[in-house]
């Protein structure tokens, strides 16, 4: 079953961008490079609850 995840900026803690995952594939919290626009630059977000 596929559920809703909100990725956040690591710098500003901006909530950016919301995307799907696979819980039963990755348990863990999910982390990539994204665009912020409130950075202005590409920041790590991480998935927030």
């Amino acid at each position: 079953m596929r559920t809703k995840i909100t990725l956040a900026c690591v710098d500003c803690k901006q909530r950016n961008y919301q995307t799907m995952k696979e819980k039963k594939n990755h348990p863990d919290r999910m982390e990539t490079k994204k665009y912020c626009r409130f950075c202005n630059k590409h920041t790590s977000h991480r998935e927030t609850k």
